[in-house]
Protein backbone atom coordinates (compact mmCIF):
# COMPACT_ATOMS: atom_id res chain seq x y z
CA UNK A 1 0.00 0.00 0.00
CA UNK A 2 2.72 2.49 1.03
CA UNK A 3 6.36 2.49 -0.08
CA UNK A 4 8.87 4.98 1.28
CA UNK A 5 12.14 4.64 -0.60
CA UNK A 6 15.38 6.23 0.66
CA UNK A 7 13.98 9.65 1.55
CA UNK A 8 16.25 12.42 2.80
CA UNK A 9 14.46 15.30 4.52
CA UNK A 10 15.82 18.66 5.67
CA UNK A 11 14.70 21.58 7.84
CA UNK A 12 16.68 24.31 6.12
CA UNK A 13 20.30 23.15 6.24
CA UNK A 14 19.63 20.60 8.99
CA UNK A 15 19.09 17.04 7.78
CA UNK A 16 16.37 15.24 9.76
CA UNK A 17 15.97 11.96 7.84
CA UNK A 18 18.77 9.96 6.22
CA UNK A 19 17.79 7.43 3.56
CA UNK A 20 14.64 6.24 5.34
CA UNK A 21 12.86 3.34 3.66
CA UNK A 22 9.79 1.48 4.87
CA UNK A 23 6.65 -0.17 3.58
CA UNK A 24 3.11 -0.80 4.77
CA UNK A 25 0.88 -3.56 3.45
CA UNK A 26 -2.89 -3.28 3.35
CA UNK A 27 -4.47 -4.26 6.67
CA UNK A 28 -1.29 -3.96 8.71
CA UNK A 29 -0.69 -2.02 11.90
CA UNK A 30 2.87 -0.71 11.64
CA UNK A 31 4.76 1.10 14.40
CA UNK A 32 7.62 3.56 14.13
CA UNK A 33 9.30 3.79 17.51
CA UNK A 34 12.22 5.70 18.90
CA UNK A 35 13.17 8.43 21.31
CA UNK A 36 12.08 12.07 21.13
CA UNK A 37 13.76 13.83 18.21
CA UNK A 38 14.52 10.63 16.29
CA UNK A 39 12.57 11.77 13.21
CA UNK A 40 9.28 9.94 13.74
CA UNK A 41 7.03 12.98 13.34
CA UNK A 42 9.11 14.19 10.38
CA UNK A 43 8.49 10.83 8.68
CA UNK A 44 4.72 11.17 9.02
CA UNK A 45 4.75 14.80 7.90
CA UNK A 46 6.68 13.81 4.79
CA UNK A 47 4.26 11.00 3.96
CA UNK A 48 1.29 13.35 4.30
CA UNK A 49 2.90 16.07 2.18
CA UNK A 50 3.52 18.68 4.87
CA UNK A 51 7.25 18.26 4.19
CA UNK A 52 8.91 17.30 0.92
CA UNK A 53 11.92 15.01 0.68
CA UNK A 54 15.05 16.41 -0.95
CA UNK A 55 15.54 13.01 -2.56
CA UNK A 56 13.94 9.59 -2.60
CA UNK A 57 10.31 8.83 -3.33
CA UNK A 58 7.03 7.85 -1.69
CA UNK A 59 4.37 5.75 -3.41
CA UNK A 60 0.82 5.12 -2.24
CA UNK A 61 -1.30 2.48 -3.97
CA UNK A 62 1.37 2.40 -6.68
CA UNK A 63 1.25 6.15 -7.37
CA UNK A 64 4.03 8.55 -6.49
CA UNK A 65 2.87 11.15 -3.95
CA UNK A 66 6.01 12.90 -2.69
CA UNK A 67 5.43 15.89 -4.97
CA UNK A 68 1.70 16.21 -4.33
CA UNK A 69 0.22 18.90 -2.04
CA UNK A 70 -1.30 17.66 1.24
CA UNK A 71 -4.93 18.04 0.16
CA UNK A 72 -4.34 15.76 -2.84
CA UNK A 73 -2.79 13.15 -0.56
CA UNK A 74 -5.83 13.38 1.72
CA UNK A 75 -8.10 12.85 -1.29
CA UNK A 76 -6.18 9.64 -2.06
CA UNK A 77 -7.15 8.28 1.36
CA UNK A 78 -4.37 9.15 3.82
CA UNK A 79 -5.53 10.74 7.09
CA UNK A 80 -2.95 12.23 9.47
CA UNK A 81 -3.80 12.65 13.18
CA UNK A 82 -1.01 14.97 14.34
CA UNK A 83 0.91 15.07 17.59
CA UNK A 84 -0.81 17.52 19.92
CA UNK A 85 -4.27 16.62 18.52
CA UNK A 86 -4.83 19.85 16.59
CA UNK A 87 -8.51 20.17 17.43
CA UNK A 88 -10.47 23.42 17.02
CA UNK A 89 -11.18 24.37 20.68
CA UNK A 90 -13.93 26.92 20.05
CA UNK A 91 -15.95 24.63 17.79
CA UNK A 92 -18.22 21.87 19.04
CA UNK A 93 -17.26 18.21 19.08
CA UNK A 94 -19.67 17.54 16.23
CA UNK A 95 -18.32 20.43 14.14
CA UNK A 96 -14.75 19.14 14.63
CA UNK A 97 -15.81 15.72 13.39
CA UNK A 98 -17.66 17.14 10.38
CA UNK A 99 -14.52 18.99 9.30
CA UNK A 100 -12.86 15.59 8.93
CA UNK A 101 -15.25 14.67 6.12
CA UNK A 102 -13.06 16.52 3.62
CA UNK A 103 -13.62 14.57 0.42
CA UNK A 104 -16.81 14.38 -1.63
CA UNK A 105 -17.26 10.69 -0.77
CA UNK A 106 -16.75 11.37 2.94
CA UNK A 107 -19.31 14.18 2.85
CA UNK A 108 -21.78 11.88 1.13
CA UNK A 109 -21.39 9.37 3.97
CA UNK A 110 -21.17 11.98 6.73
CA UNK A 111 -24.14 10.81 8.81
CA UNK A 112 -23.16 7.16 8.48
CA UNK A 113 -19.56 7.85 9.46
CA UNK A 114 -20.58 10.11 12.33
CA UNK A 115 -22.64 7.26 13.76
CA UNK A 116 -19.65 4.91 13.46
CA UNK A 117 -17.46 7.38 15.34
CA UNK A 118 -20.06 7.70 18.10
CA UNK A 119 -20.20 3.92 18.40
CA UNK A 120 -16.41 3.77 18.69
CA UNK A 121 -16.26 6.74 21.09
CA UNK A 122 -19.57 6.92 23.03
CA UNK A 123 -18.29 9.86 25.09
CA UNK A 124 -18.18 12.00 21.93
CA UNK A 125 -21.89 11.41 21.37
CA UNK A 126 -22.53 12.62 24.91
CA UNK A 127 -20.37 15.69 24.30
CA UNK A 128 -21.29 16.43 20.67
CA UNK A 129 -22.55 19.97 21.39
CA UNK A 130 -19.77 20.78 23.87
CA UNK A 131 -16.85 23.01 22.88
CA UNK A 132 -13.91 20.80 22.01
CA UNK A 133 -11.52 22.87 24.12
CA UNK A 134 -13.42 21.92 27.28
CA UNK A 135 -12.86 18.17 26.82
CA UNK A 136 -10.31 16.26 28.88
CA UNK A 137 -6.99 15.33 27.27
CA UNK A 138 -8.15 11.79 26.61
CA UNK A 139 -11.42 12.95 25.12
CA UNK A 140 -9.58 15.41 22.87
CA UNK A 141 -7.38 12.57 21.61
CA UNK A 142 -10.48 10.49 20.87
CA UNK A 143 -11.90 13.47 18.99
CA UNK A 144 -8.71 13.86 16.94
CA UNK A 145 -8.73 10.18 15.99
CA UNK A 146 -12.45 10.32 15.23
CA UNK A 147 -11.93 13.33 12.96
CA UNK A 148 -9.30 11.39 11.03
CA UNK A 149 -11.65 8.44 10.65
CA UNK A 150 -14.39 10.67 9.23
CA UNK A 151 -12.39 10.63 6.00
CA UNK A 152 -12.89 6.85 5.56
CA UNK A 153 -9.10 6.62 5.21
CA UNK A 154 -7.30 3.78 3.53
CA UNK A 155 -4.29 4.61 5.71
CA UNK A 156 -4.47 6.30 9.12
CA UNK A 157 -1.29 8.00 10.40
CA UNK A 158 -1.30 8.40 14.20
CA UNK A 159 1.38 10.59 15.79
CA UNK A 160 1.94 10.01 19.52
CA UNK A 161 -1.70 9.30 20.45
CA UNK A 162 -0.78 8.43 24.07
CA UNK A 163 1.32 11.55 24.72
CA UNK A 164 0.45 13.26 28.02
CA UNK A 165 -2.40 10.94 28.92
CA UNK A 166 -3.03 9.10 32.18
CA UNK A 167 -2.13 5.38 32.12
CA UNK A 168 -5.77 4.27 32.27
CA UNK A 169 -6.62 6.44 29.25
CA UNK A 170 -3.53 5.21 27.40
CA UNK A 171 -4.79 1.64 27.69
CA UNK A 172 -8.16 2.71 26.29
CA UNK A 173 -6.55 4.56 23.36
CA UNK A 174 -4.43 1.55 22.40
CA UNK A 175 -7.46 -0.74 22.58
CA UNK A 176 -9.30 1.61 20.22
CA UNK A 177 -6.34 1.59 17.80
CA UNK A 178 -6.55 -2.20 17.71
CA UNK A 179 -10.29 -2.01 17.01
CA UNK A 180 -9.67 0.44 14.15
CA UNK A 181 -7.24 -1.98 12.52
CA UNK A 182 -9.63 -4.90 13.06
CA UNK A 183 -12.34 -2.90 11.27
CA UNK A 184 -10.17 -2.88 8.12
CA UNK A 185 -8.25 0.41 8.31
CA UNK A 186 -4.49 0.21 7.78
CA UNK A 187 -2.64 2.06 10.55
CA UNK A 188 0.83 3.57 10.88
CA UNK A 189 1.52 4.42 14.51
CA UNK A 190 4.30 6.67 15.82
CA UNK A 191 4.89 6.16 19.54
CA UNK A 192 7.33 6.82 22.36
CA UNK A 193 5.54 4.14 24.40
CA UNK A 194 7.65 1.48 22.73
CA UNK A 195 6.50 -1.58 24.67
CA UNK A 196 2.80 -0.90 24.10
CA UNK A 197 3.29 -0.02 20.43
CA UNK A 198 5.21 -3.24 19.80
CA UNK A 199 2.58 -5.28 21.63
CA UNK A 200 -0.24 -4.23 19.31
CA UNK A 201 1.54 -3.83 15.95
CA UNK A 202 2.40 -6.42 13.31
CA UNK A 203 5.76 -4.98 12.30
CA UNK A 204 7.88 -2.09 13.46
CA UNK A 205 10.74 0.19 12.51
CA UNK A 206 13.17 1.63 15.07
CA UNK A 207 14.25 5.15 14.14
CA UNK A 208 17.34 6.72 15.71
CA UNK A 209 18.89 10.05 14.73
CA UNK A 210 16.92 10.10 11.48
CA UNK A 211 17.92 6.60 10.39
CA UNK A 212 16.16 3.24 10.48
CA UNK A 213 18.42 1.06 12.64
CA UNK A 214 16.14 -1.97 13.12
CA UNK A 215 13.04 -3.39 11.52
CA UNK A 216 11.07 -6.60 11.75
CA UNK A 217 8.14 -8.33 13.37
CA UNK A 218 7.09 -6.50 16.52
CA UNK A 219 7.19 -9.65 18.64
CA UNK A 220 10.81 -10.20 17.62
CA UNK A 221 11.77 -6.60 18.39
CA UNK A 222 10.26 -6.91 21.87
CA UNK A 223 12.98 -9.47 22.59
CA UNK A 224 15.79 -7.65 20.75
CA UNK A 225 18.65 -6.82 23.12
CA UNK A 226 19.16 -3.28 21.79
CA UNK A 227 15.43 -2.44 22.02
CA UNK A 228 15.20 -3.90 25.53
CA UNK A 229 18.19 -1.90 26.76
CA UNK A 230 17.43 1.38 24.97
CA UNK A 231 13.65 1.59 25.25
CA UNK A 232 12.27 -0.99 27.67
CA UNK A 233 14.73 -0.49 30.55
CA UNK A 234 15.37 -4.24 30.69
Amino acid sequence: MLEVNKINVFYGDLQALWGVSLKVEKGELISIVGSNGAGKTTTLKTISGILRPASGEIKFMGERIDRLPPHKIVEMGIAHVPEGRGIFPFMSVKENLEIGAYTREARRRLKENLEKIYELFPVLRERENQLAGTLSGGEQQMLAIGRGLMLNPKLLLLDEPSLGLAPSIVQKIFKIIEEIRESGTTVMLVEQNVSRALEISDRAYVLENGRIVLEGKSKDLLHNDHVRRAYLAL
